[in-house]
Parts: structure tokens; C-alpha cells; sequence
């Protein structure tokens, strides 16, 4: 398929996105105008200690109106490398550090209308070595069972995307 940028406008320039309307022409000659949500790259990773127990972060998400139980995730700082900044990620929303960072998949969260795409990655040999995070952030770890976990993703328990398919991706290629 063979689609032209007529023209590109920024119309909004944030701390952590951007918007812009782009002008297409689509094969057949029609044209048409997306506007897209400039968003850098980001990790998610499923953490896995010793006894098998899967690390989570619970935080209110004020866009869905209420906190949500999630796998720790982050955005890429300018010129940093998708496993650095699991690592560092890590360190900042659940306090651990992982000895073996394992990449899993990887997907664009929301193709639609967003340029985000997101790196996952199975975090194992799990250490107590937390760093400060961000300001912004109230997050609260919690670790549940892998049996329990396994249970929630089959019966709906999860509504954040980027957990549900980091733990299918986590299941399918390795019993975390």
C-alpha cells in the first residue's frame, strides 16, 4: 500500500507528547486528515522473584478514573536503550533491579492514532535496590502468586493493555 504525506503540522508540543495532523493520500487518490500523538518508545516488564511471585504496581490512572493494578512500565529518556531503561524502571516503581532482563515481544500500544511502541521484557534473578522515581507517581508494589496472576489474566482481572499482553507474550514463551 502506498500512502504520500502531503503535510505534516504540529499542533500541540507537551513534557511527555505531542500532537499533529497529518494530510494523507491514500492509493486511490483520496485524501485525508489523522491526527497522531507523538509519544516516545517504552518497557514494561514482568517481574518474576524467586519463589515465582509476579511484581505489580498499583497506582491511580486519573484518564480511567480510578487506581489500576499493572506490570511496571516507562518511557525511554531521550538516547537511552530499551533495557536500560527496564532496568531503571524497575528499580524506580517496585524497588528491585534484575539480574536478567529477557526480551519477550514487543507492540505498538495504539497504532490507531499513536506513534508509541512499546518493548517487553521478563525480569528475573530479582534484587532489593530501589532508586527515586517520578515525582508524579504514587505507586504502590504488590506481588501476587503466578497461579493467582495466570487466574486473573484468563477471567478479565486485568484492564490495562499493556499488562494483558505482556503477560500472554510472558506465558506463552516461558512459564514465568
Amino acid at each position: 500500500m502506498t500512502i504520500k504525506v502531503v503535510s505534516s503540522e504540529k499542533r500541540f508540543s507537551g513534557r511527555a507528547l505531542g500532537v499533529r495532523v497529518d494530510r494523507i493520500r491514500l492509493e486511490d487518490g483520496r485524501e485525508t486528515s489523522l491526527e497522531i500523538v507523538d509519544h516516545p518508545d517504552s518497557v514494561v516488564m514482568v517481574p518474576v522473584d524467586a519463589d515465582g511471585g509476579i511484581w505489580f504496581v498499583r497506582q491511580y490512572r486519573h484518564a480511567a478514573g480510578r487506581e489500576i493494578l499493572e506490570l511496571p512500565a516507562g518511557t525511554l529518556n531521550p538516547g537511552e536503550a530499551p533495557e536500560a531503561c527496564a532496568g531503571r524502571e524497575l528499580r524506580e516503581e517496585i524497588g528491585l533491579h534484575a539480574e536478567r532482563l529477557t526480551r519477550i515481544g514487543g507492540f505498538f500500544l495504539a497504532p490507531g492514532y499513536a506513534t508509541e511502541f512499546m518493548h517487553a521484557y521478563l525480569a528475573e534473578g530479582l534484587l532489593p535496590d530501589r532508586i527515586p522515581g517520578d515525582e508524579d507517581e504514587a505507586l504502590f508494589p504488590e506481588k501476587h502468586p503466578r497461579d493467582d496472576v495466570r487466574r486473573m489474566l484468563g477471567s478479565g482481572g486485568f484492564e490495562d493493555a499493556k499488562t494483558i499482553a505482556a503477560l500472554s507474550l510472558a506465558f506463552q514463551k516461558k512459564n514465568p
